[in-house]
């Protein structure tokens, strides 16, 4: 079919994959290459900014029971999960530890930047920016010694939960805020094992 007559342009509809989807020449397939050496590849570095952002909301949807077998992430969505009732959740992540060379360990400031809604079906943006989720999951890899850092292990993650209307009063900035002020305003961290209680009060 010549691309150019493909009138269909709606938004491509995305199944999970098991990695073990070959590279291939028109199916012919390339032998030895799979999804899984790409995913080796390009996702292995679980310390850099943009994959532990992706590994932190996968670990917060596991501590609440949302789905994620035969369940893609939704790359385009406003939010990053939504609870089996319905709640949104926003996940933001940060690190002492970096994947590059350091002189000291990071600081830690979060985004909480107002969005504008954009709906992958339409391509339209609402005009008016706003907190997109009805809370907010501040997701801190705590460990600061380099040589041992392991994302995987749940026990190096610190939760900081703030629901959007404690957020929305906040006036001290309306794009981040430092680690000292989010412990004020959430009363403090948890650790994996009590953050979907945390989460469950911040909703009720």
């Amino acid at each position: 079919m010549n691309p150019e007559l493909h009138t269909d342009l709606g938004p491509i509809p995305t199944t999970p994959k098991t990695g073990r989807e070959k590279l291939h020449a028109d199916k012919t397939p390339v032998e030895g290459f799979t999804l899984q050496d790409f995913w080796a590849w390009s996702v292995s570095d679980l310390v850099s900014n943009a994959t532990r952002g992706r590994l932190a909301e996968f670990i917060v949807a596991t501590a609440l029971g949302i789905e994620t077998s035969g369940v893609v992430r939704d790359e385009w969505e406003a939010f990053d999960l939504l609870t089996p009732d319905g709640k949104k959740i926003q996940v933001k992540s940060a690190a002492y530890v970096q994947s590059w060379y350091q002189e000291k360990l990071s600081s830690i400031i979060f985004s909480t930047a107002k969005t504008r809604y954009w709906d992958a079906k339409t391509n339209k943006m609402e005009k008016e920016a706003k907190h997109q989720a009805e809370v907010y999951v501040f997701a801190l890899l705590a460990h600061k010694d380099k040589p041992t850092i392991d994302p995987l292990n749940v026990s190096q993650w610190k939760f900081y939960v703030v629901s959007t209307a404690k957020l929305d009063a906040y006036k001290r900035s309306d794009v981040s805020i430092t680690l000292k002020s989010l412990e004020d305003l959430s009363g403090g961290a948890v650790d994996y094992f009590r953050l979907k209680n945390q989460i469950e009060c911040a909703l009720a």
